[in-house]
């Protein structure tokens, strides 16, 4: 008998509230019980948001959200400043090329952040007015954090907005959006709120809505002043998904109980120890340990070993599924989550495969130390 095992950074595993609440038998979506439901979600989204701003819900995934971003501040002919140092900070490019935006790009080497002082320099040297700066919080292709806070810092004062995607930070990584001065902050629905993929999320700050208002971008599904003025009456302008609506009011409450700073220390302390393990283990981290992240760690395949079998055999002979490298990186490391629902036995689950299978393809180590250096971690005070 095979059991499976979701340790990937997207989708995550549902805690069985969300479960049972995707199970309640479907309600209007124009109806005063669903709109209940729909503000409390909200509210909660502007709980785990850490923000005041409106914070509005599509149906659709966290690239939805980022395209809302790009098509609702900026027309075609502006610049602004990407940050590619990794697969999904190469989207903001992309998005931005689409839109017919001039996308100034700092590239970064994969497993590093951008620093503030990069930004700034970029943004000195810059002729043309930057209106607005697109940065990942968490590069999933990576293990990366950025440091929004001092990024933030830079743009205080002037009238370029800051827009975050933290579609695989929100809910696992601390990002005070508004104590910080962070204008527009993406995410999605199956990370660390614990809900299948399908919703995407953007909060607006007072800054941004000037430049929502000045755009002359094309927009119609996306476009955030019919979002705002539905939400005038607790509505969306068009059909939601109203049962992934209704789990995400479920999965918010049960951040709220466990409390956004648990939350946080949980999910650092389950990446402390898989950083722990695999160092025992004598592999090497993808990302620098000063910008590693709390929300998944990418690891290199060691040499001789076959990065694509290893995360293939790990997930049809025993049933763990982890997450291979992307683009450049395929084959050549693997990535195990440590956000949503997830706790120090998933964890050690997890890594006992890895040790079994490294073993299987002859990786030479000691069984059993990635375990010890694990458990030595969750034996800590946090």
């Amino acid at each position: 008998m095979k059991k499976n095992y979701l340790l990937t950074p997207g989708p995550t595993p549902l805690p069985p509230e969300v479960c049972e609440a995707l199970a309640k038998p479907i309600i209007h979506h124009r109806t005063p019980g669903f709109q209940a439901i729909l503000k409390e979600a909200v509210e909660g989204l502007q709980y785990v948001y850490q923000t005041k701003s409106d914070v509005f819900i599509f149906s659709s995934s966290g690239t939805g959200a980022m395209e809302a971003a790009v098509c609702n501040l900026l027309s075609c002919g502006d610049t602004a400043i990407t940050v590619e140092s990794g697969k999904f900070g190469e989207r903001w490019t992309e998005l931005c090329q689409a839109y017919g935006i001039k996308a100034e790009v700092i590239k970064v080497p994969w497993g590093k952040a951008v620093t503030a002082t990069q930004i700034k320099s970029h943004i000195l040297n810059h002729k043309s007015h930057i209106k607005a700066v697109f940065v990942t919080l968490c590069e999933t292709s990576t293990g990366v954090t950025t440091d929004i806070k001092s990024i933030a810092q830079v743009l205080q004062g002037t009238d370029t907005v800051l827009v975050v995607d933290a579609i695989s930070g929100l809910g696992v990584i601390d990002l005070k959006t508004d104590e910080w001065g962070v204008d527009v902050v993406v995410s999605g629905s199956q990370k660390g709120l614990m809900l299948p993929p399908g919703l995407g999320f953007i909060s607006v700050s007072q800054k941004a809505w000037k430049l929502v208002n000045e755009s002359k971008s094309p927009r119609y599904y996306f476009d955030l002043r019919a979002a705002k003025k539905a939400w005038e009456q607790t509505d969306t302008p068009f059909t939601t998904s109203v049962s992934l609506v209704v789990a995400l009011s479920a999965a918010l409450k049960m951040l709220k109980t466990e409390g956004l700073e648990n939350v946080f220390r949980r999910c650092k302390k389950l990446a402390d120890s898989v950083r722990a393990s695999a160092k025992a283990l004598g592999l090497t981290l993808l990302a620098d340990e000063s910008c590693a992240s709390d929300a998944i760690t990418a690891i290199n395949v060691p040499s001789g070993i076959d990065g694509e079998k290893l995360v293939k055999t790990m997930r049809d002979t025993y049933g763990i599924t982890i997450a291979g490298g992307q683009a450049e990186l395929k084959g050549k490391c693997f990535r195990i989550a440590s956000m949503g629902y997830l706790n120090e036995f998933d964890i050690i689950l997890a890594l006992s495969c890895l040790e079994k299978v490294l073993h299987q393809m002859g990786y030479k180590f000691q069984l059993g130390q990635g375990i010890k250096a694990a458990q030595e971690v969750f034996l800590k005070q946090y």
